[in-house]
């Protein structure tokens, strides 16, 4: 793989910043071991906080010592503090065994802690797309990518997707303007970026088949492109045994995957990480270096305590009833659907996340719908115009969230939606 060719001309340029390679050495130096006279990192004492006690939902004590506050208060290295940058990798490797190992220093993949998911994704996007750029992005989208890319003017070339993923016949449609020779061309205009949510996709809650990302990952190969490998939901997936990932798969190195703590332990706690090639990883690692300098360090001190005292079957104990939490919340709106919908719309059962989405019929455009109607007969959808890169084409469908609202309102929503739905076929026969 050469990444050159995939970088804007600014993170072409990115270096590391030397104060901040002076801070890494710090931070990673045995106690005592070194006198520090070089960064211009503040005094601890002069910080109002010196110590925190959090309690569990089940009331269990979790103290940040003195030590700990200390770090968590402090700056800390642009990739993320050194333990929280070491368990993420751990994790990568024990769920997805990359083909590539990152864990040695002569490994081909990193990972970077960044401020959520979302930060991740807008780095990288900015890293590797310019205005005029040709991006492949699956359709319905989630709205975080398309404000990222709309406003960069590249050209958004939507991949459509159906219940198992991106759909090969679209994809190989829109990559049949080129030649795959054309990828080797550092001028061609041929895209060299996908972007798809591999679990529980926001709006659709499809996770993508394992048979379709293989399928996926071929064509990235034979067209030389990277895939942006975006999965919130990997750990809310209702499956037996979880669809293995894009980047189990990377024997190349062509995959960047963005993970988030937001849905499973804090969304207020910003803390994600992008796992990748290390030459791309660098480049983001310099971007944060500028920008907002590193995560969040009280956050990660804090997932840190609570990771550490969990250990890896704690971890996976919790995601689990995490899993369950949703999964719950989904039969309940989907046995609400079938009671009051199966005559007015179509949905697909979804396999993760917290997203049901529905198609309405005989409404062209749900907009109007949603934001006039609804809203007035108090239930709140998110309109399906506002998953495509074009916002202005008419869509019937709806997305319908089953993460907040009290189990007993979600079929009270449901209700309401038939009763308009109802009222609109009346009027739609009348005219």
């Amino acid at each position: 793989m050469y990444y050159g060719r995939f970088l804007t001309a600014v993170s072409r340029a990115r270096s590391s910043a030397f104060l901040n390679s002076l801070l890494d050495i710090q931070q990673r130096a045995v106690p005592g071991s070194l006198i520090a006279l070089s960064t211009g990192m503040p005094n601890t004492s002069c910080f109002p906080l010196s110590y925190a006690h959090l309690y569990t939902r089940k009331g269990k004590k979790l103290d940040l010592s003195p030590v700990w506050m200390n770090q968590g208060l402090q700056y800390t290295s642009s990739q993320g503090h050194p333990e929280m940058v070491e368990w993420g990798k751990e994790l990568q490797r024990r769920k997805h065994n990359p083909p590539t190992d990152y864990l040695s220093h002569e490994g081909k993949m990193d990972l970077c802690v960044t401020a959520g998911s979302q930060e991740a994704m807008c780095k990288t996007m900015e890293m590797l797309v310019t205005a005029g750029d040709n991006v492949l992005i699956e359709t319905p989208a989630y709205p975080g990518i398309l404000s990222i890319a709309k406003p960069m003017g590249c050209n958004i070339l939507e991949v459509e997707t159906d219940e198992h993923g991106p759909k090969i016949s679209s994809l190989r449609r829109i990559l049949s303007n080129w030649s795959p020779a054309d990828s080797s061309n550092m001028c061609s205009d041929i895209p060299r970026v996908f972007y798809t949510t591999s679990s529980g996709s926001n709006p659709t809650g499809v996770t993508t088949s394992l048979e379709r990302k293989q399928q996926v990952y071929q064509i990235a190969r034979e067209y030389d492109f990277l895939i942006l490998e975006d999965d919130p939901y990997y750990y809310i997936q209702f499956t037996e045994t979880p669809v293995p990932s894009y980047l189990s798969m990377d024997v190349d190195g062509r995959v960047i995957r963005f993970d988030s703590f937001s849905k499973i332990l804090s969304a207020g706690m910003r803390i994600g990480f992008a796992t990748g090639p290390q030459p791309l990883i660098e480049k983001l690692v310099y971007h944060m270096q500028v920008c907002t300098l590193h995560a969040n360090t009280l956050s990660q001190m804090i997932c840190l305590r609570i990771l550490q005292d969990w250990g890896q079957e704690g971890f996976d104990a919790h995601t689990k009833r995490v899993t369950e939490f949703y999964r719950k919340r989904r039969d309940i709106i989907v046995e609400s659907c079938d009671t009051w919908l199966k005559d007015y719309a179509e949905w697909t059962v979804p396999d993760s996340g917290m997203f049901l989405w529905m198609k309405l019929l005989g409404v062209q455009d749900t907009a109007d719908l949603v934001m006039q109607k609804a809203l007035d007969a108090g239930v709140l959808f998110a309109p399906g115009k506002a998953f495509t890169a074009n916002d202005a084409t008419p869509s019937p469908y709806i997305r319908a969230s089953y993460s907040q609202a009290p189990e007993q309102d979600i079929d009270k929503g449901i209700q309401r939606l038939a009763a308009l739905l109802k009222e609109e076929l009346k009027l739609t026969a009348s005219v």
